[in-house]
């Protein structure tokens, strides 16, 4: 009996010592390296090359933050430029409310659902009375996958410049120009298409005088 109990301790120990202990260690040095190391290094990395991006790229005007580049927001004055059309919900009322950044969501309505037909040719014959004869772009009357889109097309910013002029009192030109020099082209001149953020472009806005 003695032999056979030393005997299985002995597998025991040697089974512990082959497998659980290596799979132990290399659990807890995995941990250490991708769970606080890596992390750490990354992190320290991010707010020395690049401190803005690793913050969330907010904007601050007078020690508050207003926004991000990386989330849409509801524009509604006719002062200042508007991004697309969102599709997002309250969470807990199950209401639209426009670029809910809590609960980002498309309409999931297909190309042929009537309340999405609706819906568009709705935007575009109010967009068609701000801009009559202009076309309107696609983007305007659109929703975009996540309903939290910061950016618009450079077609889209052109269509907006009369009705900001004129609401500003500033000549569409120097609009122009403004859209121009916050119009993004494509990341290394191949990814992606030219865009403008909503966001950059109405601080940029308010900077201009009449």
């Amino acid at each position: 009996m003695d032999t056979v109990t030393t005997s299985f301790k002995t597998r025991l120990q040697s089974f512990f010592q082959a497998y659980i202990r290596p799979a132990v260690v290399i659990t807890l040095l995995l941990t250490v390296l991708t769970g606080l190391i890596y992390p750490g290094i990354v992190t320290a990395l991010a707010q020395i090359i690049f401190p803005y991006q690793a913050n969330g790229s907010l904007h601050t005007v007078n020690g508050k933050v207003i926004g991000s580049d990386l989330i849409g927001q509801y524009w509604t004055s006719p002062r200042y430029f508007h991004g697309r059309p969102s599709a997002t919900i309250n969470p807990t009322t199950g209401t639209p409310e426009p670029y809910a950044a809590d609960n980002s969501a498309a309409s999931n309505l297909g190309p042929t659902n009537k309340n999405l037909i609706d819906s568009v040719q709705q935007r575009v014959q109010q967009l068609q009375k701000e801009n009559p004869g202009v076309p309107v772009p696609a983007d305007l009357v659109t929703s975009s996958g996540s309903g939290l889109d910061p950016d618009i097309t450079p077609a889209a910013a052109y269509f907006q410049i009369p009705r900001v002029a004129h609401e500003r009192g500033l000549s569409q030109e120097a609009v122009k120009q403004l859209v121009d020099q916050n119009t993004q082209g494509r990341f290394l001149f191949i990814f992606g298409e030219p865009h403008v953020n909503v966001l950059q472009l109405n601080l940029a806005l308010d900077q201009l005088k009449p």
